[in-house]
Formats: structure tokens, C-alpha cells, sequence
């Protein structure tokens, strides 16, 4: 009878401290920021355009670079070591801006690179390189035309396109956000096919979308808009999309939004490249917002990418500067 007794208060202890760690490791609850506080983390960098996370936390970074067919490809540790870990891309000079690379995305070990003006995606194996190592040949990296056949869509006046910003959509599939022809396209994970998915329809008369960027939040795929010249202000859009390419507005009246990431709750935090006046783009008039508005961040120059990291942790790249911050809250 002792024995059992024993057992009997063995077992409840065992399940008492069972259920106290489960307790304790019930996932924070973790509210949407009011606010976010920057510091620096890199910098240096060519005419970055965008970066994706790996599963190691190592950042990757597009950079257009100089204009001298020297885009390249820059991996940079938690720590804040650089590596080159790919260069040769084609780059130019058009219209004052240094224009080639796009964002790249990393996924199951591989990285996946747009690259505009020449309307390629790059698909290159990662899995195995490391902060200091030579940077890879560029001939070793998958290339695959895709602004070819997206140009025989004649989807805008003139024809245009500049494959620009990608994501994993649930089945699999790589979709791709076209600034140029204003429009999502879906390529197939097994044959590698491009086929139109959704239009994005234009910000007002003679005024193109421009879709910057692209996410999937477990439900619908939610699209950023830079809007065409003019750019005025408010002009620019958050539009929804779902699984089967319908298209509807999802929030409006932003201006010149280069971007988006996710929070923690899946709520979209989008980035203010810039405002436009008699000048051009306005220097430190970039900003980070939230899908009501609300300014998280003001005075940025050029912001061109952000990325979460964390529960509380956005990585933000400014494509004038050179450089990249760690945002928290």
C-alpha cells in the first residue's frame, strides 16, 4: 500500500512539473509595434536593392553595383561579416539610378535571384558555402529567361517588364511581382513553366501599379505598389490576391511603398521609399508604416527592402546609403 502510494505521488509530480513547462513554453504573445528603434549593422554596400534570411540567420544581399556589369551577391553573418558570395551580374546606368539586380529570396538551401533589366532568374546552390569562402562563378548559378516570354504578353504600352520581387506561394510554386509589366506570375516548382496569375490593375489614367513587393500571410497574397510618375502622394496601394488570381484592394492611400514583411501576427509592415516633389525623390523622406498608416519609422533615405528576423526584429536596407539596420521593439 506504501509502495503504491508512492508511485501514486511520483506520477502526480512528474505530470505537475510536465504541465509547468508546458506552461512556460506557451509562445509569447507578442503585440504589433507602436514604434521601432534603429542601429546600424552594415554597411558599405553597393547600391543594395534587396536581402532575404536563411535558416542560419545569415543575411543575403543583392547589389546592383556600380553601373560596370558588377552586381553581385553579398552574404553577411548575424555578426556582421561580409562575404561576396557571387559577382558578374549585368548592371547599368539608366536614368540616373544604377539599375540590374532585384530581390532574391532564400529557400530550401537554394537562392533564388531576380535580375530586372535582363528579365533572368537565378538559381543558385548555397547550402554549403560559408563566410569566407571565394565567391561562387557565376556560370555555376541556374539562369532562366523570363521576360521574354512575359514581353509577348504585351500586357502595357509600351511593352514592359522588370521581374522585380518573389515569394513561395502554398503549393509550392514561385510567384513573381513585375514592376514593369504590372503584374503577378506564377512558375511551376516541377516544370519550371511561367504563366500569368494576376494583373494589378493602374494607380489612375495613364498612371501604372508597379508592384514592388509580394508576401503570403497563410491565406492570400498581399502585393505593394510604387504607382508611376507623378507619384503623388497617397496614390500607392496594398492589394490583396487570392489563391486562384483574384485581385482586390486591400489598403489605400500610401505613397511610393517599396516593399513589405510580415509581423509576427501576419500583419503587413510596409516601407515609404520616398516623397516626390519639384526635385525628385526627397532625401530622409522614407518611412516605415503599418497597414492603417501609421508611421513606425520616419526619416529614411530610400528604403528598399525589409525583412523580420525575429518576434520583435525587422532587418531594413536603404538602397541610397548603402547600409542595412537592425530595427527591434
Amino acid at each position: 500500500m506504501k509502495t503504491s502510494r508512492t508511485f501514486w505521488l511520483s506520477l502526480s509530480t512528474v505530470v505537475l512539473v510536465g504541465w509547468l513547462v508546458a506552461c512556460n513554453e506557451k509562445e509569447e504573445v507578442v503585440p504589433e509595434p507602436e514604434q521601432l528603434t534603429a542601429a546600424n549593422f552594415a554597411d558599405q554596400l553597393r547600391a543594395p536593392i534587396g536581402l532575404t534570411l536563411d535558416t542560419k540567420g545569415q543575411l543575403w544581399v543583392t547589389e546592383a553595383g556600380t553601373g560596370k556589369n558588377d552586381g553581385s551577391i553579398v552574404m553577411i553573418t548575424p555578426q556582421g561579416t561580409k562575404t561576396t558570395a557571387m559577382t558578374g551580374f549585368p548592371s547599368v546606368i539608366a536614368n540616373g539610378a544604377i539599375e540590374g539586380m532585384s530581390h532574391p529570396l532564400f529557400h530550401d538551401g537554394k537562392l533564388y535571384v531576380l535580375h530586372g533589366v535582363s528579365g533572368m532568374l537565378y538559381t543558385i546552390d548555397v547550402a554549403s558555402f560559408k563566410a569566407g569562402d571565394a565567391p561562387l562563378n557565376i556560370s555555376t548559378a541556374q539562369k532562366e529567361d523570363l521576360g521574354t516570354y512575359i514581353r509577348t504578353l504585351k500586357l502595357t504600352d509600351p511593352i514592359n517588364s522588370n521581374v522585380f520581387d518573389l515569394v513561395v506561394g502554398p503549393d509550392g510554386n514561385l510567384y513573381i511581382a513585375d514592376a514593369g509589366a504590372n503584374a503577378i506570375f506564377k512558375r511551376d516548382k516541377a516544370t519550371g513553366k511561367l504563366s500569368l496569375f494576376a494583373k494589378i490593375p493602374d494607380a489612375g489614367t495613364k498612371i501604372e501599379a508597379v508592384p514592388t513587393g509580394i508576401v503570403f500571410d497563410g491565406t492570400r497574397f498581399l502585393v505593394t505598389t510604387l504607382s508611376g510618375f507623378p507619384f503623388a502622394p497617397g496614390n500607392a496601394k496594398m492589394y490583396q490576391i487570392t489563391t486562384d488570381g483574384t485581385v482586390s484592394e486591400y489598403k489605400t492611400g500610401f505613397t511610393t511603398l517599396s516593399h513589405l514583411t510580415l509581423s509576427k501576427n501576419n500583419k503587413p509592415l510596409a516601407i515609404q521609399m520616398a516623397e516626390f516633389g519639384a526635385t525628385g525623390f526627397q532625401p530622409l523622406s522614407g518611412k516605415v508604416v503599418n497597414e492603417e498608416g501609421k508611421v513606425l519609422l520616419p526619416s529614411i533615405m530610400m528604403p528598399t527592402d525589409i525583412e523580420r528576423s525575429g518576434n520583435r526584429e525587422f532587418y531594413l536596407l536603404s538602397y541610397a546609403l548603402g547600409t542595412i539596420q537592425k530595427l527591434t521593439y
